[in-house]
């Protein structure tokens, strides 16, 4: 599937693309036939299994398309805390730069 995009760069991961759109759509579909297929699956009926699969195959779509972003992100986000809590740190201390 090339035409999902794999890699990012912070900047990019921040901006919104086509990726995030793809997973608004999973993630409505994937939590829908979650819900139903949990429902009717509770009356062992067969296509509440199979809504039930298709739900957990949506799901895993979802994280698939999206993960690599969020880690782009959470790894950006993850050195700015740590930046700040340094200097949060020396300030509290009272030291000069």
């Amino acid at each position: 599937m090339t035409w999902i995009r794999r890699t990012w760069t912070p900047a990019e991961a921040d901006d919104w693309t086509k990726e995030d759109v793809i997973t608004m759509a999973a993630s409505t579909l994937a939590y829908i036939t979650l819900t139903i297929g949990f429902a009717l699956s509770c009356f062992l009926l067969w296509y509440g299994f199979l809504t039930l699969a298709a739900g957990i195959v949506l799901t895993v779509f979802m994280h698939w398309v999206i993960d690599p972003k969020l880690k782009v992100i959470s790894s950006e986000y993850e050195a700015q805390q740590k930046k700040y809590l340094l200097e949060l740190e020396k300030k509290l201390r009272w030291e000069e730069d």
